[in-house]
């Protein structure tokens, strides 16, 4: 995979000079086009073999291109608020928005790779990162980011020749850093990993470019030439392929019954037992947030539900026996234009809660799958794909030590139908009717259909759906609350084991 890169490749410094000059006019040429179209974003990932000019070739890429338009992060140890966190999120949170370009040295593959060197893991856990990583970038092309990925290679003879040229000069004998001596010691091992990683994970939504990094003309030009064409193509390509999807439901039933139908909507509790069980989920809840263990954990409470099933009163039930500190809750309503910009789950990783910490998403991102898909807001291909999307992000949370629960509050039509003449009636309850809110009404069936696919198809084992019998507001509140902590319980007693 990697002999074309070690046979000595070198372009003189007239012919560099000429065409560095042409190539960076047309580089930004192409960078304001991608600005002024704002319909992908760039990342480009940087890796390869240390001393092999990949700093160097950034760095001329800012100059050649404009660099407000560049973002440039670096993933090198792991700071306290991001081991705090699931890994991606690290990544999630310096993803380039559309129009723009973001450049990530020690990125995944970085992380990968010299773990597998360093013998941190076996090949097992190095073949399940490269299906993650897989999986991550399919999903990031599929919402609108072209991806780049350089590996920056050095024969071993070569690479050890510019270790010791750094070392004699007293000018640049800091450009040498620690990683550089050791891979110097790894070489072989990097190479055969790297060669194993770049092997299964050049795809045609993100291919590998294998660039000789020897002479630094040579070098250059070929990154500048691939970015160029690149961003040409996809710049006169007006719209992506269209997939064409299977966009019948996901599940059938010839009676005409579906999962929702299936609940036992007449369940209530009267007020003295509610009371009664109240105050003791809740002060079962204080206590296992307070519990030394939580440290070991992050709380994600998601809810949905029909309108005015009654999310809001549950989740006020939820809280009202913690310290505001310990919580946070995070309303979703339509995207902005800034996350419009990003990916859909983007705006979700970004309020995933350190360890120790608890966030209710009033709404999520099942959205895509219930909203976008029923109004149409996105199209079949994006949301069918979506249910894999989310198993993964889900699973993602779910090692990272995230306690995930999930609720679906459920009424009736006729339940329904009483509390929005209700609001209408109240005052300062009459904000939360709208005209779309009686629009949704005529969709009644859609939702069915989309819930009982979702629930087919998202509640898994590590993260479960719990429907919510909510035509009575005391017995969901409840149930909701003895959920919560039955699952904080169970992931306690997983830790102990």
């Amino acid at each position: 995979m990697f002999e074309s890169a070690e046979i000595g490749h070198a372009i003189d410094k007239d012919t560099f000079d000429s065409e560095a000059a042409l190539l960076r006019e047309a580089l930004l040429e192409v960078q304001y086009e991608l600005q002024q179209q704002k319909r992908f974003a760039v990342l480009i990932l940087i890796n390869g073999i240390e001393g092999a000019g990949k700093g160097e070739t950034v760095k001329l890429l800012n100059e050649w291109m404009d660099a407000r338009l560049i973002q440039v992060s670096t993933f090198d140890q792991q700071t306290d608020e991001e081991l705090a966190h699931p890994p991606a999120w690290r990544y999630w949170r310096q993803l380039p928005p559309k129009g723009r370009i973001g450049i990530f040295f020690g990125n995944w593959y970085s992380q990968m790779i010299q773990g597998r060197v360093n013998g941190r893991f076996k090949n097992a856990v190095l073949d399940q990162a490269i299906d993650s990583t897989l999986a991550l970038e399919r999903m990031l092309s599929d919402e609108g980011t072209l991806i780049f990925k350089f590996w920056f290679h050095l024969s071993k003879p070569h690479m050890k020749a510019r270790l010791k040229s750094l070392r004699d000069d007293p000018l640049h004998s800091w450009r040498i850093s620690p990683l550089d001596w050791q891979q110097s010691k790894t070489y072989d091992k990097y190479v055969r990993v790297g060669e194993r990683v770049l092997r299964r994970t050049s795809r045609d939504y993100a291919p590998w470019y294998v660039v000789e990094g020897v002479d630094e003309y040579y070098r250059s030009l070929t990154v500048g030439r691939i970015l160029h064409d690149g961003l040409q193509v996809a710049l006169k390509a007006k719209t992506r392929p269209v997939p064409h999807p299977h966009a019948a439901p996901l599940t059938s039933s010839l009676d005409n019954r579906g999962l929702l139908d299936s609940l036992d909507m007449s369940q209530r509790l009267d007020k003295a037992d509610y009371d009664e069980q109240l105050a003791v989920e809740q002060a079962r809840l204080s206590g296992l947030m307070r519990d030394k263990r939580m440290r070991r954990h992050s709380l994600v409470a998601v809810f949905e539900g029909n309108d005015a099933a009654g999310k809001g009163g549950a989740i006020r039930r939820v809280i009202g026996a913690l310290d505001p500190r310990q919580y946070r809750i995070v309303p979703v309503a339509a995207p902005t234009e800034e996350e419009q910009a990003q990916p859909y789950l983007w705006r979700f990783w970004r309020h995933i809660p350190a360890r120790g910490k608890f966030t209710l998403f009033d709404r999520s991102w099942y959205g895509r799958v219930l909203v976008e898909r029923v109004e149409g807001f996105c199209s079949p291909g994006d949301w069918l794909r979506a249910y894999g999307e989310i198993n993964d992000f889900e699973e993602q949370l779910s090692e990272a030590g995230v306690v995930l629960v999930k609720f679906w509050l459920s009424i009736d039509q006729d339940t329904q139908l009483e509390r929005f003449k209700a609001r209408e009636q109240i005052p300062f309850k009459r904000f939360k009717i709208t005209e779309e809110d009686w629009r949704n009404r005529e969709k009644w069936p859609l939702y069915r259909d989309a819930v009982g696919d979702m629930v087919d198809r998202t509640s898994t084992e590590i993260a479960p759906w719990t429907l919510v019998e909510a035509n009575d507001k005391r017995f969901a509140r409840i149930k909701v609350l003895r959920t919560i902590n039955q699952a904080i319980e169970a992931a306690f007693a997983a830790q102990d084991k």
